[in-house]
């Protein structure tokens, strides 16, 4: 497919910072006119007015925003929080978090919003190659989370949109069999597990009608080793998006050369990269790595300025054969995942990754069990790793868990003690895996 906005797609990335300047300090006015949260916060700061806070070049001397800090601004009053700046009347649409770690967090959205995440998720699942007429099929729910946003961009792609939703595995492989579709949306972890569901019922999901897998949701689909089991289960190009929720739905999509996910959000959110332990700015340059950084350069529902996003990636800058011209990012994983194994940073994304080079003989399904609670971990690391046969004691696999500890050490610099289970019994997940099982 085409670029959605090509003259702003394709545009030189070094003007970039020229475009956004404008913007942002319409956008920091907006901040100090509307947002309690954030007159506080910027006063506490030193910052008493929008003149003080200076412009885009200066952003890096502004304080960063946590999840923490929006969190303990909503309240049973108020309960959309403090760095709302839209009224109830402006506001056409409510999303919220999954509330796995306490009450949900809801973000709303005023019109203009929520075109602004249409519009860039469109530009994200167009980047996959995906043409005007073709089918696609997903599995994210329209309900209460934001991934719903996300389905409008297909139909602004004039895309044939089939809808099944979370928990429908039987229904999605029906669909796929009857409805033929050429693509299908979904999480890394749900298409390895729709692998091996198809596979024990008999089903070659790689001789199916779906040429293109786009994932998203979790890292795994940037994965070499992942994304060839996926590429081989389902016969299918894998290529892979992100976004965060409270910013936006999609803002970073991949293109056919599988090179990293272009930023699809130009115009309307300014990225950092940051060292995530001291918060210090990194340049945005080729293999620059670190935790993303994002500013609301034009919303007006519940603007954000530079908020940490824990996700932790590696940048990729230059010429790309789509022709789109901004940054590219592979996601590492989530610095609030992420282990300290006596003194070495892990992300469990990056031990799976290592894991799965032992492919065909482990299924590509681990769960790491710390021993103790917290980020810090004593050696050696307990790990499950599963074997593709029913019995982790057979002949056949005698020394694999010796081979994946001494390869996870060689890679990762981490000591572990590798327990091989049964092909099946750690739990599938039919949207985001776990990696973690943290002790009770």
């Amino acid at each position: 497919m085409s670029l959605v906005d090509p003259d702003i797609e394709a545009a030189p990335w070094a003007a970039q910072s020229e475009a956004d300047a404008p913007l942002y300090k319409a956008q920091i006015a907006h901040l100090f006119d509307k947002s309690r949260f954030y007159r506080q916060k910027l006063g506490a700061a030193g910052f008493g007015s929008s003149e003080d806070v200076g412009g885009l070049a200066a952003i890096a001397s502004l304080p960063l925003t946590e999840k923490s800090e929006l969190r303990a601004g909503a309240s049973d009053d108020e309960p959309l929080g403090l760095h709302c700046t839209a009224t109830r009347s402006d506001i056409v649409r409510i999303y919220s978090t999954s509330g796995t770690t306490g009450t949900p967090s809801y973000i709303p959205l005023t019109a203009g919003d929520l075109d602004v995440w249409v519009r860039t998720s469109s530009r994200s699942y167009a980047a996959s190659g995906i043409e005007r007429g073709e089918t696609i099929v997903s599995t994210y729910n329209a309900g209460p989370f934001v991934a719903g946003a996300a389905l409008a961009a297909f139909d602004r792609l004039r895309l044939c949109h089939v809808p099944v939703g979370t928990g429908n595995t039987e229904r999605l492989v029906t669909a796929i069999a009857k409805l033929k579709p050429t693509a299908a949306v979904l999480t890394p972890s749900y298409a390895l597990h729709l692998v091996e569901w198809a596979d024990s019922r008999g089903i070659d999901l790689a001789q199916s009608s779906v040429k293109r897998v786009l994932v998203a949701g979790e890292p795994g689909g940037g994965e070499a080793a992942m994304r060839a089991s996926l590429e081989a289960g389902w016969g299918a190009s894998v290529t892979e998006a992100m976004g965060i929720g409270d910013i936006g739905v999609s803002l970073w999509g991949e293109c056919e050369a599988k090179a990293g996910m272009h930023f699809s959000g130009r115009g309307f959110v300014h990225i950092e990269l940051i060292d995530p332990d001291t918060g210090t700015a990194i340049d945005l340059t080729d293999g620059a790595e670190g935790e993303l950084v994002l500013t609301h350069l034009v919303n007006r529902s519940t603007p954000l300025l530079r908020f940490r996003t824990r996700d932790h990636v590696r940048v990729a800058m230059g010429a790309c054969p789509c022709g789109r011209t901004a940054p590219r990012v592979r996601c590492i994983g989530r610095t609030d995942d992420m282990l300290i194994v006596r003194g070495v940073n892990l992300f469990p994304s990056a031990l799976r990754e290592v894991v799965n080079e032992f492919q065909p003989e482990v299924t590509g399904v681990l769960i790491i069990r710390p021993r103790a609670a917290g980020v810090r971990q004593d050696p050696p690391l307990p790990v499950a790793v599963e074997v593709a046969v029913p019995d982790p004691a057979a002949e056949g696999v005698a020394g694999l868990a010796e081979r994946i500890r001494a390869r996870i050490r060689e890679r990762l610099l981490v000591t572990t003690d590798v327990q091989l289970v049964a092909a099946g019994s750690l739990p599938r997940s039919e949207y985001k895996s776990k990696l973690v099982e943290k002790p009770h």
